[in-house]
Formats: structure tokens, sequence, C-alpha cells
């Protein structure tokens, strides 16, 4: 299994700079959010905050009034007071969170929606999982910082300035104190919040390789098995395990001195100030409520200010996750209804002078085809393996460009005909004709816009010499096929892709090498079906059986990428000597 890395995204650059609100904004706008929720969420926190700010300056009143008796009313007032705070930071809490939670799924359902619409270039070069990380891990770090981490920072920042402020009118000394304190505090506590956040971004991109490779791994598991690999994927796997671990190590021990460096930091400052204030009572220069209020909004002060040390924290963090997800919504995807929809029936399909390969430095995998294929006439592409036939017939489904060259129908350039429409007008059957997970019924009917009754169902299955096999199963058309068909038979999934092409109808039909890897009986039937399958199309094979390039039309030979000669069967086996040779290795002819 080959687990290499995906090339590193410029985003990963990106994030070890300062955090982009702007792109931040953007990202955030592209979800529609309830701008409502937010604003409501945090006034409602900050009016909390605002009740939590008072009772202090009412518990003052209510000590130094114990010589005269306990002030009831007061007393009521202030348990009020923190019952009022703490229904209405309920509310906030929860109207911040439905915020979140409506974003991250927006923000999802974008991202999802882009990702099927990704050019098949982007799927060669990046893997599942990886894409799959950026639809949960990042969106989650995202909704992380916008529902919780922002409006904390919002009402602490409030809740800290408000208490230093009633602070410094109840006493400037003592506060001058805490503003020397806390900024010393928070220069102290800056290296760990670096170091910390470095890691953060590293765990989310380790996470991303991680869950990549046990994607691959996973889904092609009776590779691992038929290969005895499961000693070398258990290794492989523990080895990116442990670098997890590492990463999780260094991201606990962050965290753990973190908490208390900031806590001594904090108790420090408390316990100076306690001290200093125990001496001005003590000199009469200071009332015991003065004291026990100044104390409450000095823990008022200790909580937000961890509370900032962590937004900054989750504030690296989502950023490298923001722009993860910016430069996957910036890649292009495939225009599927730009274009006019026209026809393709009775019209040729041509290639005129086709290059093309996979990335911009790489070699050519085709140079200088053309091909002409008319309608209703069978073109068979011939020639030793890696030559180019299955890159061609990706270019014909258009999930790659010509480097040069174009693709033709009638007179038209096909690229400027409506991708959807075009595609809908092709019938693909490939060797390993891919299968979903679900029922036969969904497999066969899989991307149709219309309903299809069972009895149409079961003439396809017919035509397809597949019908028998479904009848035999326990819940007929609605049985499971298992995760990537694997309650079906190669024969039988070939017979089932020929059904589905049957429904689709199409005017083009490719077939790559449909039979390949069949058994003799399962051969005979698929090719029976195809047979059927290929009446009044315009069909185009790569060969792999001899009597398929015989009762070829036409038969192109492809070497090296490029097209040797083309005629008859018989006309390439008097001109061609490469056709010869392969004939009589390929075919012992």
């Amino acid at each position: 299994m080959d687990h290499r890395m995906a090339a590193p995204h410029t985003a990963d650059a990106k994030a070890s700079g300062k955090f982009d609100f702007r792109g931040f904004l953007q990202l955030i706008r592209q979800t529609k959010p309830r701008y409502w929720q937010l604003w409501v969420g945090l006034l409602l926190g900050m009016l909390a905050t605002g009740a939590q700010l008072i009772v202090p300056k009412f518990a003052q009143t209510l000590i130094n009034g114990f010589s005269h008796g306990i002030n009831r009313s007061l007393l009521l007032g202030v348990i009020g007071l923190f019952v009022v705070s703490a229904v209405i930071s309920a509310f906030s809490g929860t109207l911040l969170g439905i915020f979140g939670e409506n974003v991250v799924a927006n923000l999802r359902s974008t991202l999802w929606q882009k990702l099927v619409r990704l050019r098949v270039s982007y799927f060669d070069d990046v893997k599942t999982g990886e894409m799959t990380s950026r639809l949960v891990n990042d969106t989650t770090q995202i909704k992380d910082l916008l529902a919780n981490a922002f409006p904390q920072m919002v009402t602490s920042l409030l809740q800290l300035f408000g208490a230093l402020v009633i602070m410094s009118l109840m006493d400037w000394k003592m506060t001058a104190i805490m503003f020397v304190a806390v900024p010393l505090l928070l220069l102290i506590m800056m290296p760990i919040m670096n170091l910390s956040s470095r890691v953060g971004r590293q765990r989310q991109d380790a996470l991303a390789t991680f869950s990549g490779a046990t994607d691959e791994t996973l889904s092609e598991i009776r590779l691992v098995k038929s290969s005895n690999a499961e000693a070398y994927e258990t290794k492989t796997g523990f080895a990116q395990i442990k670098d997890l671990y590492q990463i999780g190590l260094k991201e606990a021990i962050y965290d753990s001195v973190a908490g208390p460096v900031m806590t001594a930091g904090m108790m420090a400052l408390f316990v100076g100030v306690l001290v200093y204030a125990a001496a001005r009572v003590a000199a009469g220069t200071m009332t015991m409520g003065t004291l026990v209020s100044f104390l409450m909004y000095l823990f008022q002060i200790i909580g937000p200010a961890g509370t900032l040390a962590q937004f900054f924290n989750k504030l690296s963090k989502a950023n490298g996750s923001t722009e993860r997800v910016r430069d996957l919504l910036k890649e292009p995807e495939e225009a599927l209804e730009t274009g006019v929809a026209k026809s393709v029936t009775d019209r040729t399909l041509a290639m005129q002078h086709v290059d093309f390969s996979y990335d911009d430095d790489d070699q050519p995998v085709l140079r200088d085809v053309n091909f002409e294929a008319k309608p209703n006439t069978v073109v068979a592409f011939a020639g030793p393996s890696g030559g180019g036939k299955s890159t061609i017939f990706g270019l014909l489904e258009r999930y790659y460009q010509p480097t040069a060259g174009q693709v033709m129908i009638g007179d038209e350039n096909a690229a400027d005909l409506n991708l959807s429409d075009w595609r809908s007008q092709i019938g693909y059957v490939s060797q390993d004709s891919a299968i979903m997970a679900g029922t036969i019924r969904h497999n066969l009917t899989y991307g149709f816009a219309r309903e299809f009754t069972d009895d149409e169902l079961w003439q396809a299955l017919k035509l397809a010499s597949a019908d028998g096999f479904v009848h035999e199963m326990s819940a007929g058309l609605d049985t499971q096929v298992g995760e990537r068909g694997v309650k079906v038979s190669g024969g039988q999934r070939q017979r089932l892709a020929i059904a589905r092409a049957f429904l689709r109808d199409p005017k083009i039909l490719m077939l790559d090498e449909a039979t390949a890897s069949l058994d003799s009986e399962s051969e005979a039937m698929v090719q029976k079906a195809l047979g059927e399958l290929m009446k009044g199309r315009t069909t185009l094979v790569i060969a792999h059986r001899l009597s398929t390039i015989i009762d070829a039309d036409q038969i192109y030979f492809i070497e090296q990428g490029h097209v040797s000669g083309h005629g008859t069967h018989q006309e390439l086996m008097e001109s061609l000597p490469l056709y010869r040779d392969y004939v009589k290795i390929q075919f012992k002819a």
C-alpha cells in the first residue's frame, strides 16, 4: 500500500503567520449565517457579565452594613443577581451554540458540494482521508472558534476591563498593581502559548495524514490480506500513531504547563494583593467590605485572563483550518451546467492532434493522437498496456482536458458542450465496474433523475443477462451488495453495470476491457450482454478479445501514447508489423 504523503498545501505555510481575519470573515459569509443569533447571544452574554460585575459592589455594601444587622433586601438582591446572571448566560450559550452548529452545517454542506464537483485531477493527488479531515476536523475547529472561543473572548474582555475600571474607582493604588502584574503574567505566558499553537497545527495535519492512510488501507483490506501485509500495515499504522502520540505529548505538556503557570501567577498576584489589602485594613485606610469586593473582582479577572490565553491558542489552530478550507474552496471545479446541450446522435466523434500529460512537468501520456468514430460503428483500441488507451477514454469522458488538440463531436469542440448533458449520453463499462454500497436497485438507478418501475429494472437486467442471479438473491432488487460490492462476483458486477448502461440508453458506448478479468463462463454471459448493448450505438472498445478486434469497423493501434496505425484487422495485419506481432503474442493467433 502506498502511504506517500500528499504535497503540502500552501495553507500550511500561511498558517504559521498571523490570523487572517478578512479570510476568516469571507469564509463565514459563504455559509450565510444567522447573524441575529450571534448578536443576540453576545448581547445576552454581555448583560450576564454586567450583572456579575454589579454583585461585588452589592457585597461591599452588605458587608460594610453588618454592624447594623443583615440587610435582607440587599442579600436577596445579590442572590437574585446570581440567578438572573446564570439564566441569561444559559440563554446566551444556547443561542451561540445554535449559531455555531448552523455555521458548521452550512460550511460542511458547501464543502461537500464542492468536493463532489471538483475535477478528477484533484482526487489523483489528494487522499480521500485528508478531504474527510477537512470536512470534519477543520470545520469543527472553525465552529469552536466562532461559537465558543470568540463569544467567550468578548464577554471576558468586558468582564476584565469592567472589573479593572470599577477596581480603579474603588482603590487606584491596588489597581495599579494589577495593571503591572497582569500584562507581566501574559508576557510570561506568550512563549508557551506560541508553542502550543504550533503543536496544535501539527496535530491537525498529522490527523489528516493518518485519516488518509487508514482510509486507504481499510478500503483495500482484501489486498492487504491477500498480500499478507498485516504486519507491514500494522508497523506503518503504529508509526503514524506514534507520530500523533509524540505531538499529543507535546500538546499535553504545553497545555499542562500553561495552566499551572497561569494559576501560580494569579495566586501569587492574589496573595500579594491580599497581604497589601490586609495591611491597609489594619491601618484603617480600607474597609473590610471594600477588601472583599476587591477580591471578588480579582477572582473575576482570573477567569477572563485564562480564557483570553486559550482564545489565542484556538485562534492559531483555527487559522490553519481556515486556510486549508479556503484553499479547498478555491480549487477549480467542473462547470457541469455551462455550455450548450446538444444530442450526439448521428455525429462523428473524433480526436484531433491531442496531446496530454497529467502534470505539466510529466512526460506526455498521449502524443498527437488522432482517431475518428463514425455513428453506429465499432472502433477498437489495441496495444500494449500503459500505452494510453484508458487515458483516451478519460479524455472522452472529459475527466481531463487535452494539453493540446481537441475532442470533436461533428464540427463542434466537445469542451464547448454542456458537461452534464455530454456525460448523460455516454455509457461507460470498465474492467472493474464501480459499485456503491446499498441495494441492487440503488446501484441500477444511481445518478438518474427519474424513477424506474420494477418492470423497467427487470427488463434491463434481462437484457444484461443478470435477471437470473438477481431473482435467486434473498431480497431480489432490494438485496444489499455490501461495501464496494463484495457480495456480488466480478461477472455479476459487470452485468449490473451493463444493466445500468441499458437504463441509461447511451448514444456513445465505451467499453474498457469489460471482460478482461472474468472467468470463461462469466465472460461468455457478459459478452452476450455487451453484444445486445452495442446495437445501434457508436461503440469504442479497448480490445481484449480477438473476436472484438476482428469484428471492429476500425482499429487504432496505440503504442507509447501514439497511434502507430489504424484500419481493419486485415489491413493492419498486412501493413503494421507491430500490430501483427501484438496479435500473435496476445492472442496466440
